[in-house]
């Protein structure tokens, strides 16, 4: 039997939502182990003068604790 846990995180990436979502999955991974899978729950973009500035995604990342 195991258990997982959910956790939310934001990333930005001044490129894609795509590239926000790989840099947050990364840096989930760098941090907790057992990192078995992510959603997006939330994405926006920040905008100035017209354009954007960078894209946001809010994760929610499940890992798998230690027995």
């Amino acid at each position: 039997m195991s258990i997982a846990r959910v956790t939310e995180i934001s990333a930005t990436s001044p490129d894609s939502f795509e590239a926000a979502v790989r840099d947050g999955v990364a840096r989930a991974n760098s941090t907790l182990r057992n990192v078995t899978s992510a959603w997006v729950k939330e994405q926006r973009v920040a905008v100035s003068d017209g354009k954007i500035d960078y894209y946001q995604v809010n994760l929610m990342v499940t890992f798998v604790l230690d027995d």
